[in-house]
């Protein structure tokens, strides 16, 4: 029996600056006798080859249970549940032309959970090597607990997730992170997920999927494209970093990360000017949202055959279809719909030194399906343009930076459960005085200490700025 909204059992809720404190030695520890960093390549390899997992494309004919919807079109599951394909009718003061298109609409709050247990006084994080899907090579590095409401309510009929009990309604634990924060809403419409890292102190039984890790050896895998999965930079992205070591000695790049994660700096803006950007930006610009029936996209330039939905000037994304089989996951088959990018998006994140300590340029940002019409993305997020688009702020500009401005650069894949070969191409890029400390209105300086501590809440950032918190620990 489900515990009911709000009921939450008694929980002990860390102190920020100690988890911090931890955070910090974790992130410094870049192996572990528990899981040598010389064998997660193996671990990966290993498990990949034995355990079937395979997707792939078929016509809508082909989905069971799944159906286009009589007078509307929206393709929903025969359950009700999981997620549907329907239309959206949006304009905005910027772009008042009112446009159609089809959205992913998933209102059930999904789960992200990581487990961390301290071996030899670092925390470490319980990772899982989970294939999805969309993803371009199959297995991922994914959070301990990933799951739809719809999977850990059991509507597919398939195994129970395992360790979901450690994340709700646990007596007794230890909570490091809990938040909801949003998912891709240029491809979703108000998505979100509960962001959760529990810490245990007792041993649980994980079979070879699972394996323990340090944040430090994260790290370093997150200089790979396509190994950590979009749902861990979620989580970890929420970790706690400012006021951990209000001593960070250098002069170089790494030392005015370091200060800017774990230091105690002078900002340039302070928090609340920060968040008063944003609330100026959603108390000012118009969004319009309104759900339709899908068939309304086919009046506005999308056209759906046997194989997929797609707009007839091929840009953005098309929807299709995949069968699955996997040996491991709560059901051994399935089908589903899948949205597919077009092209390759680019996140990049421009940083300056400002008084010795790196502040990140972020921007308020609204997509189609933003819940609450803006939130904090990187200074430049960009897929392939559509119609009726608008010039990108600095993107010419990011664009024209050499490899030496480069500090992060790797190709990461989106979620798996919902994109098929959804990549972005992510950049940290260090600039200069020619990018004034004086930006633009929509545009703010922060650190990325103070990005963190905005991460205790939902909605603040969006997924392509949390998972460019994540990648930067790559960088120092």
């Amino acid at each position: 029996m489900r515990p009911e909204p709000g009921s939450v059992a008694e929980a002990d809720y860390a102190d920020r600056r100690t988890t911090a404190e931890r955070v910090r030695l974790s992130a410094d520890t870049p192996d572990s006798r528990v899981t040598p960093t010389a064998e997660v390549s193996g671990w990966l390899a290993a498990y990949g080859r034995a355990h079937h997992f395979r997707a792939e494309p078929i016509p809508f004919a082909g989905l069971r249970r799944w159906y286009f919807e009589p007078g509307t079109g929206d393709l929903r599951h025969e359950t009700g549940r999981f997620f549907s394909i329907e239309g959206l009718r949006t304009s905005s003061d910027a772009d008042p032309v009112e446009r159609v298109q089809p959205i992913i609409v998933q209102p059930e709050v999904g789960l992200l959970g990581i487990l961390a247990r301290e071996f030899d006084g670092v925390l470490h994080f319980l990772m899982q090597a989970k294939p999805e899907p969309g993803n371009v090579n199959g297995l991922q590095l994914s959070p301990t607990v990933q799951a739809t409401r719809s999977n850990f309510d059991e509507v597919h009929h398939g195994r129970a997730t395992p360790f979901l009990g450690h994340f709700i309604q646990h007596p007794g634990r230890r909570v490091l992170v809990d938040a909801i924060q949003s998912e891709q809403a240029d491809w979703f419409l108000h998505k979100r997920n509960r962001n959760m890292v529990v810490e245990i102190d007792a041993d649980v039984p994980a079979d070879d999927s699972f394996r323990w890790l340090t944040l430090g050896q994260i790290r370093g895998l997150l200089r790979l494209d396509d190994l950590v999965n979009m749902d861990t930079r979620s989580v970890l992205a929420c970790l706690p970093t400012a006021h951990a070591a209000p001593a960070c000695p250098g002069d170089g790049f790494g030392a005015a990360l370091r200060r800017s994660f774990y230091g105690d700096p002078a900002p340039r803006h302070d928090l609340h000017a920060v968040t008063s950007c944003l609330t100026d930006v959603q108390a000012l610009r118009v969004l319009r949202q309104q759900s339709v029936p899908l068939e309304r996209a086919y009046e506005d330039g999308w056209r759906r055959d046997e194989h997929a939905i797609r707009h007839r000037g091929g840009q953005g994304f098309e929807i299709m279809a995949v069968e699955v089989t996997a040996e491991r996951r709560e059901v051994a088959a399935w089908t589903q719909p899948l949205l597919r990018p077009c092209s390759q998006g680019l996140a990049a994140l421009a940083v300056r030194r400002i008084g010795g300590v790196l502040h990140a340029l972020v921007a308020a940002r609204s997509d189609v399906g933003t819940l609450n019409v803006a939130e904090f993305g990187p200074t430049v997020q960009h897929r392939s343009a559509g119609s009726g688009a608008t010039a990108v702020p600095y993107l010419d500009y990011v664009r024209a930076c050499g490899p030496d401005r480069i500090r992060y650069d790797a190709v990461q894949s989106e979620e798996g459960g919902r994109f098929y070969h959804a990549r972005t191409r992510y950049l940290v890029i260090e600039a200069g005085p020619e990018l004034p400390v004086d930006c633009p209105p929509g545009f703010r300086w922060a650190t990325f200490g103070q990005l963190t501590e905005l991460l205790a809440h939902g909605h603040y950032l969006n997924v392509e700025l949390r998972t460019l918190i994540a990648c930067a620990h790559a960088a120092y």
